[in-house]
């Protein structure tokens, strides 16, 4: 008897032990349980990201893509313009140098026609830039211009 007493504590003590580790073990489903729903909630707010970024990065490589064609459009009309800007230039250097081989020979003719020709022209400083020759020559031409005219007149 005492024999079947001993053996009733014990299986009634393995029956605690299997109760607790049983209600240990539910409690710990339950958190996985609840942790799956939380990484449930957090691989779709995930995958909503991972779709608005993919979204977000085409319409970035949409607008890079424009912009691209923009910036190459403006930089083939600067390069037009560049052209057209040193070809101008270089009419314009053209130009200087034609006046100033013509201010240069009248002025040669000027100091050839000796003593009875009519005075010349105030003598011309030195230009400091092409804008000053520039207007120094036209002053020059206006001035011969109008002796020509006074000469014609007389």
């Amino acid at each position: 008897m005492m024999i079947n007493l001993i053996a009733d504590v014990l299986v009634a003590s393995l029956l605690v032990a299997t109760i607790i580790t049983c209600f240990i073990l539910t409690r710990r489903i339950e958190r996985l349980k609840a942790d799956e729903a939380g990484m449930r909630q957090t691989v779709g707010a995930l995958i909503t990201a991972t779709d608005n970024a993919e979204r977000a990065i085409a319409g970035l490589k949409h607008t890079l893509g424009d912009c691209d064609r923009t910036l190459e459009e403006r930089l083939r009309t600067a390069e037009r313009y560049a052209a057209d800007l040193a070809a101008q230039v270089e009419a314009g250097q053209a130009v200087m140098e034609r006046i100033g081989q013509i201010v240069s020979a009248a002025s040669l003719v000027g100091a050839k026609s000796g003593p009875d020709a009519a005075p010349a022209a105030e003598p011309v400083p030195a230009p400091v830039s092409r804008l000053e020759s520039a207007a120094q020559s036209a002053a020059a031409i206006r001035a011969r211009a109008a002796r020509r005219l006074k000469e014609q007149a007389a």
